[in-house]
């Protein structure tokens, strides 16, 4: 057994990210400034978007987007129950109705063959989670936007740097939503950022992001800026900090190789436990892709075994390896079962999957010892508690 704890992640901070936020403390300008103007531009950027919009949190960047597409009292939004509480909280407080889709049993991604029946005519938009780090398939949920006139709002907090068939998450005809929170592949401590094509609904989620008013205050109170402004529309505080921003100007540059870290990890996971009958391992899509490798999510079988997933992970604990769930499905939660439940059997693929995902460890840091002793770990869980 492990002598030291090996958490489920932890973010790769090195002298650069610390020396720039030292400098940003030193400078006397730590809110939104020319730093979060630099991570901006250089994010847009690497995914190829030509519009970019840094914010306090991903949710801040939904709340805004929803409300920049006038998503109203009765409207409908086709997503997946397997993805983070805010992916439909965000709606809901939005008044809209979220439409859940099952999930492919492998990838884990909303299964697109399966939306089409989903769409109403109350239905604007479908938010399709790239669960951890890999693309959906893309195309056809496209060609449905088309037909049917709706937006595509893509759930890119998982997916900084994945592509989808030679295309970077972030360039295509969408919107696209990105998380920095610090277990995700590149950090700023916390932070996210809205990328679209759209120039009118970039400029109203700007406006929106900082309580409507026509300049930002670094804009106002630099040397070359002037202290006036207006109030264009009623808005919110969802602005990023330099200081978050200064690390995400050297995290940024460093993500591919943090992405290949990753790959190498759960590449070596794939082999070790190719033939442990009690695991079902994370699927390739078939089409050309990056995985991001956010995420590593076996699915236990617990069927075979004396224990639960929740055992499961408490003995993987007591051998001093760290787990995440992630993700619960969304409809098996307290308010969603009272507010927003679905017909038994509705959602199979979600349903087996909430009971037996969890996340092994995964970060840029960890040695090929650390992930053999997890690997070596998993095993001996299993070993003892096999039915």
């Amino acid at each position: 057994m492990r002598s030291q704890f090996l958490p489920f992640s932890t973010p790769t901070i090195d002298d650069d990210e610390i020396n720039e936020v030292v400098d940003s403390l030193r400078s006397g300008w730590i809110t939104t400034g020319p730093k979060v103007k630099r991570f901006e531009d250089a994010f847009r950027a690497y995914v190829g978007a030509p519009f970019a919009v840094p914010l306090s949190s991903a949710t801040a960047g939904l709340h805004l987007t929803l409300l920049a597409l006038n998503i109203a009292p009765g409207d409908e939004i086709i997503t997946t129950p397997m993805t983070f509480a805010s992916t439909l909280s965000i709606p809901v407080l939005c008044g809209a109705k979220p439409v859940l889709v099952d999930i492919e049993p492998g990838t884990l991604n909303i299964d697109v063959a399966k939306v089409r029946e989903k769409i109403t005519p109350r239905t604007r938009a479908i938010i399709p989670v790239h669960f951890a780090g890999q693309s959906c398939d893309m195309d056809p949920l496209l060609e449905l936007a088309r037909e049917f006139n709706l937006t595509v709002i893509e759930d890119a907090a998982h997916a900084a740097g994945t592509e989808y068939k030679g295309k970077k998450i972030g360039s295509l005809n969408t919107i696209s939503i990105f998380s920095f929170h610090p277990n995700k592949n590149l950090t700023t401590g916390e932070g996210g950022m809205v990328c679209t094509g759209d120039e009118a609904l970039a400029e109203e989620v700007s406006l929106l992001k900082f309580h409507g008013m026509s300049r930002e205050a670094w804009k106002r109170f630099a040397a070359s800026g002037s202290p006036n402004y207006d109030i264009m529309l009623p808005g919110f505080k969802y602005n990023m900090m330099d200081i978050q921003a200064a690390i995400g100007i050297h995290q940024l540059p460093k993500l591919d190789g943090f992405i290949d870290r990753r790959t190498e990890i759960a590449e070596q996971y794939n082999r070790e436990f190719a033939d442990v009958a009690e695991l079902a391992l994370p699927a390739y899509a078939p089409y050309p892709q990056r995985h991001a490798w956010h995420l590593y999510t076996p699915l236990v079988r617990i069927e075979r075994l004396a224990i639960d997933r929740d055992g499961f992970m408490a003995e993987l604990k007591k051998l001093n390896i760290g787990s995440g769930l992630h993700y619960k499905a969304i409809h098996h939660h307290a308010w969603y079962r009272e507010h927003l439940p679905q017909p038994a059997g509705s959602l199979p693929n979600a349903d087996y999957a909430s009971d037996r995902i969890l996340s092994l460890p995964l970060f840029p840091r960890m040695t090929d010892d650390d992930a053999r002793d997890v690997v070596e770990a998993v095993k001996d869980v299993i070993a003892r508690n096999r039915k």
